[in-house]
């Protein structure tokens, strides 16, 4: 299907999970395909992202689990933590992973640019070698990065990027932000041995998720240790002397800490791509404007995943090249990927996960709803004598008794949710939960048990 007036059908800027989806699948349909990425095959998930945080999250999680061995008769003389073997060990698994990305692209023919492209004209990109292409079409698949705010001194904090590449585990951390991002992280210092401190410039945590959930989080994250200040901001990060960093934050004190993180949310890649050069439409936060299916209001260029900041989780990213490549590619029918009810998790410790209105939500929008909760300590906890109870929460339609939210705060929620999520996006009813048997003893089964 190649089309001889340009050099390739398909051009991606960005090769992360959207990008490398679309153009895989593109070349699958028959396109003649390539792709360039700046930094490194396999995008903010596979190299900085979810999965070297998963792998530290289960590496933190032997903090506990090695504390709760002794209950079920396991004993364990002088263990030792090592973050230099875990950090090495996480990022030779991102240099696995980044092959095997490239590999991938490679065998289905795509060509790989690693150098950064830039749009100079109508369907022209100008790669950083000066090397000059054409292309039917355009994918914009560069992603998002954090955001770092504005204070004196905010140089001399890290992000989520540099974590991971840390030389040693601060023994004082203060980390900015309320979201997924940097809650996941506030769980895995504490766990590696950190004091954290999490400050929030608003007055509550994760608010896109179930307030009874966040709460259980919060009242859990205290009883660990874990500091939290709200309706506080930054007025000054200053260097020490003695590689330490003097903070002061509103209406507290000065302190020193060892680091300073700031999660405080990401921004669109869209900088320096020559967006301006062919007209396309950006919002305010610096994002590619897209339609439903994912297309600018160029006709030839389209955008998914992160950089259209619709919902920046990589499962979205990846349907989005795929829908966008089977529709342009393919011979069936164009289609758009549904963003409702999309499923999702924060690695907290312990873990939530969420499908669904909130309460709060379904309230505002169906009126009458019945609410079903399961209020429990895991077995696991009871006999390792951890004071530590988990919840999980149902939202119903009142009227016609279909299930419209699920939340969980429990260990393996995730695990758990994927299943229930694909019950809830067909639109099951309470009654057809209550009528599937339980499985047990597992902390799953209080699914189809709730009252």
């Amino acid at each position: 299907m190649s089309d001889t007036e340009y050099d390739y059908d398909l051009f991606t800027i960005g090769i992360g999970s959207g990008g490398t989806r679309a153009s895989r699948v593109a070349a699958a349909h028959g396109a003649k395909v390539a792709a360039a990425e700046e930094y490194r095959v396999g995008g903010t998930c596979v190299i900085r992202g979810c999965v070297p945080k998963k792998m530290l999250v289960y590496g933190a999680h032997f903090a506990e689990d090695l504390v709760d061995a002794q209950k079920f008769g396991w004993q364990i003389e002088g263990k030792s933590f090592d973050w230099k073997v875990l950090r090495d060990n996480v990022l030779a698994d991102v240099d696995r992973l980044e092959g095997a990305y490239t590999e991938t692209l490679e065998n289905h023919d795509v060509t790989i640019f690693k150098e950064r492209a830039t749009i100079t004209g109508d369907h022209e990109i100008t790669l950083e070698s000066g090397r000059v292409v054409t292309a039917r079409y355009i994918l914009i698949a560069t992603g998002a990065r954090p955001r770092m705010p504005e204070c004196k001194g905010a140089e001399h904090a890290i992000s989520s990027n540099e974590a991971f590449h840390l030389d040693e585990v601060p023994k004082r951390i203060i980390i900015a932000g309320g979201g997924y991002i940097a809650n996941e992280f506030a769980g895995i210092f504490h766990e590696f041995g950190s004091k954290v401190t999490l400050v929030n410039r608003g007055d509550a945590i994760l608010r896109s998720y179930d307030e009874a959930v966040r709460d259980r989080l919060l009242q859990i994250s205290l009883m660990k240790g874990i500091e939290f200040k709200f309706n506080t901001i930054f007025e000054y990060i200053e260097p020490c002397d003695d590689g330490r960093y003097r903070v002061k934050l509103s209406d507290c004190e000065e302190e020193i800490v060892d680091l300073v993180m700031f999660a405080v949310g990401r921004v669109p890649n869209t900088e320096g791509l020559g967006l301006e050069n062919v007209g396309v439409e950006l919002g305010e936060n610096g994002e590619v404007k897209v339609d439903e299916f994912s297309k600018t209001n160029v006709d030839y260029i389209y955008a998914v995943g992160d950089v259209t900041d619709r919902v920046q989780l990589t499962p979205v990213a990846i349907r989005e090249g795929q829908a966008f490549a089977d529709s342009v590619f393919g011979e069936g029918k164009p289609y758009a990927v549904d963003h409702s009810c999309i499923a999702s998790a924060v690695f907290s410790h312990p873990p939530i996960a969420a499908v669904g209105m909130t309460e709060g939500e379904a309230k505002n929008k169906l009126g009458s709803v019945k609410v079903y909760q399961s209020d429990f300590r895991p077995m696991k906890n009871v006999l390792a004598g951890r004071n530590e109870r988990s919840l999980f929460k149902m939202v119903c339609d009142a009227g016609n008794d279909k299930i419209v939210g699920i939340h969980m705060i429990a260990p393996e929620a995730p695990e758990m949710m994927q299943a229930a999520a694909i019950a809830v996006k067909a639109g099951l009813t309470k009654a057809d939960f209550d009528a599937t048997t339980a499985i047990h003893p597992t902390m799953a089964e209080e699914l189809v048990l709730m009252k």
